[in-house]
């Protein structure tokens, strides 16, 4: 395994950004924790743009290489630093299921959950009610998956359950109730019980949402 230099471009209430802190310390990886002023609004300006030109978090800074978009920073440590491939198998079939993951992070979860919670904490001028039936269309689906599953994909902790965990564990503070979801909720408290499991803040409307 190659000796990390590694820096993380972060912002705290990012799911996205949560993701590589999160698997980061599950792999036990040591790194530079760099949060960005986004509401000052330090992402634009052009010191981080030369790192990352989309202007979002998070970006990885390892030694020369620069990696950005969560999913992808994901599958770059999993390639550099996980000699075991237990975080993404090296099994064809578990990697693809792992990559399936990763597509809905990037498609059903970003446009239900992780959006319903962007209009509440942020503001974001999208459709509420439309957006809250969204994410419960996806988590019911989410949750029939979960049927007599402890993990996503196989026996134990993939970075298919990182790419899902922060928006899901955190879609109450959209207006999302994950009581009607045992199956989420049994998972969820599964994550949260890994040695290395580092928790996402909650947000001043946590506490009304639940």
């Amino acid at each position: 395994m190659s000796t990390p230099s590694l820096t993380l471009y972060n912002f705290p209430l990012s799911g996205h950004a949560h993701r590589i802190q999160l698997a980061l310390s599950l792999m036990g990886l040591p790194y530079e924790d760099r949060v960005v002023d986004l509401p000052g609004g330090e992402h634009k300006g052009a010191a981080y743009l030369a790192l990352n030109p989309e202007g979002k978090v998070p970006t990885l800074k390892d030694g020369d290489t620069i990696v950005t978009e969560s999913t992808a920073i994901l599958t770059y440590l999993a390639a550099k630093y996980d000699d075991a491939n237990h975080f993404i198998p090296a099994d064809p079939k578990r990697a693809a299921a792992v990559q399936r993951y990763f597509a809905q992070a990037s498609g059903p979860l970003a446009t239900g959950p992780a959006r319903a919670r962007l209009i509440t904490v942020f503001g974001a001028p999208f459709d509420a009610e439309k957006t809250i039936a969204d994410a419960h269309a996806y988590l019911a689906r989410l949750d029939e998956e979960l049927t007599g599953r402890t993990f996503l994909v196989g026996d134990g902790i993939t970075f298919a359950d990182v790419a899902l965990y922060s928006y899901v564990a955190h879609a109450p503070e959209g207006h999302v109730s994950l009581e009607p979801y045992a199956n989420i909720r049994r998972w969820l408290a599964a994550v949260e019980a890994l040695d290395g499991f580092l928790p996402m803040p909650r947000t001043e409307v946590a506490a009304a949402a639940q």
